[in-house]
């Protein structure tokens, strides 16, 4: 049997122009990683710093023997297979190519900021010999990677240590490996006039997800060119909450009221025939982009204090497609002074393309189930079985209307509960598996949506950390002190029951 041939040693080479954070991030990386770590302004011969100290921008025969010497420290390092993190100003395209070409094992780590934001920070920089009356002739080289590149790139306009995180996350360091061929990185949907604002588009094998700038919502998702989900067009608005991210509370407030650490808390009344508050303060706030890949991308909003929730909450969302699916990992940090009640969930509709829901086949695995009110309040807690609300086999929904809180998750070794919708032949389908911080699930069959043509096209499956009310009743409510954070993971996993001949 021939012997498989090792991985290529990871390097991760920090690319962006003078003043993007370059030598303060990758030494973040390398600290956290503990890989060894050289800043490219090492390399400098004495004349190149002594012109460049003069006002004077380096030509391409200055920084030849430059980049001869960061490939050498790169290719001594992956020959003693010591991953390593070095920073390099790469402007130019035949910059980069000199120090990716033949080396595989490196990734591309590009920090972007915008001339403003990088000017201030050089013009805040003392005691470097590069002055910020160069930096107009960097933007005037600066290529930014294509997509051939497979770069991670991250925005710059956030703390070092989240640039870091964020990087971190992307590049998938605990398991590196070479980017695919086959599967480029897209070009970024240019900012959008409409009703969602940008659109972020991942692929991965025959995955295709599409994030949006408008509540950070999951848009679409589809594999070999099936739709997975019933959402809508980039020239749609968002309507009965499609993907939406529901921070901080999933589901409902009854009649918005509160009281929390001794105070009583009015919020706003969104949903008003029902006079409740539904689905939290984020789903109509643009989010921004925080850094992306090919098949990755993580978004953040503020949630700033105001008049119902005066707590000041960072969250951000990360949406990664692989071999397993979609994860999605969504956390918030209670960045304020005092204690703050939060929950957490998603909204997507799934769809096995059945046209209405009725003959798909539904598998909840959970041994209760919450009863609710007229307001779609819960009022108590149940056993499924022996009821019409026992999906813990697969069986099809039928005309059932469902818009149902379910709790008891039966969970796998890896401790994930799976919701699985099917199609009515049994071969093939989409799980949502529920992870950390995934108490309840919400499945709806949108037998109630305003627009009549909608109604149960697809099922709604929400991961869900609190039932409805939460902030009312205390059940299921996470209490986030100072400084701490809260995690939800779930994902979807599209699957194909096995060919006659064996293939999938």
């Amino acid at each position: 049997m021939p012997v498989e041939a090792a991985p290529p040693t990871p390097l991760v080479l920090v690319v962006g122009v003078s003043g993007s954070g370059k030598t303060t991030v990758a030494r973040l990386l390398a600290e956290r990683l503990g890989w060894p770590y050289r800043d490219a302004d090492e390399f400098h011969s004495p004349a190149s710093r002594a012109k460049m100290a003069a006002g004077h921008p380096l030509d391409d025969a200055d920084r030849a023997p430059w980049l001869a010497a960061i490939g050498a420290w790169m290719d001594q390092e992956a020959a003693a297979h010591r991953p390593a993190v070095v920073t390099c100003s790469a402007l130019k395209r035949s910059y980069r190519d000199r120090l990716l070409r033949g080396r595989p094992g490196v990734r591309l780590l590009y920090l972007h900021g915008t001339p403003d934001l990088v000017r201030a920070r050089l013009g805040a920089r003392h005691g470097h010999f590069f002055p910020p009356a160069l930096l107009d002739s960097q933007f005037a080289d600066l290529q930014e990677p294509g997509p051939d590149e497979h770069p991670v790139v991250v925005e710059v306009d956030q703390p070092p240590e989240a640039v870091a995180a964020a990087a971190l996350s992307l590049l998938d360091l605990a398991a590196p490996s070479p980017p695919s061929e086959e599967t480029p990185m897209p070009e970024q949907t240019p900012r959008s006039a409409g009703p969602t604002g940008e659109q972020w588009e991942l692929r991965h094998g025959g995955q295709r997800a599409v994030v949006v700038e408008l509540g950070g919502a999951l848009r679409h998702y589809e594999a070999d060119g099936v739709p997975l989900l019933d959402g809508f067009a980039a020239d749609e608005p968002v309507t009965s909450g499609r993907g939406q991210l529901l921070v901080p509370w999933p589901n409902r407030v009854g009649g918005g009221r509160y009281r929390f650490d001794g105070a009583d808390l009015q919020l706003p009344l969104s949903e008003p025939e029902r006079r409740n508050a539904i689905h939290g303060l984020l789903r109509w706030t643009p989010w921004r982009l925080l850094a992306h890949s090919g098949d990755a991308v993580r978004v953040g909003a503020t949630l700033h204090p105001q008049p119902g929730y005066p707590f000041l909450l960072e969250v951000y969302a990360e949406y990664r497609l692989g071999d397993d699916g979609l994860t999605v990992l969504v956390r918030a940090v209670n960045a304020g002074p005092t204690r703050a009640p939060y929950g957490v969930g998603q909204h997507p509709y799934l769809t096995v393309g059945t046209g209405l829901v009725d003959t798909a086949l539904l598998t909840v695995p959970a041994r209760h189930r919450l009863t609710t009110g007229e307001e779609g309040l819960p009022t108590g807690e149940e056993p499924v079985e022996g009821t019409a609300y026992d999906f813990r086999t697969a069986r099809p929904i039928g005309t059932q209307a469902l818009d149902t809180a379910f709790t008891g998750l039966e969970r796998d070794t890896e401790g994930r509960a799976v919701v699985r919708l099917a199609h009515p032949s049994g071969q093939r389908g989409t799980d949502l598996w529920l992870g950390e911080g995934t108490r309840y699930v919400q499945i709806y069959t949108g037998d109630t949506l305003a627009e009549p043509g909608r109604r149960r096209r697809g099922v709604a499956v929400e991961p869900m950390s609190c039932p409805a009310d939460a902030f009312r009743t205390g059940s299921g409510l996470t209490v986030l002190e100072p400084g701490a954070g809260h995690v939800l993971r779930w994902g979807l996993r599209p699957w194909r029951s096995a060919d006659p001949d064996g293939t999938r």
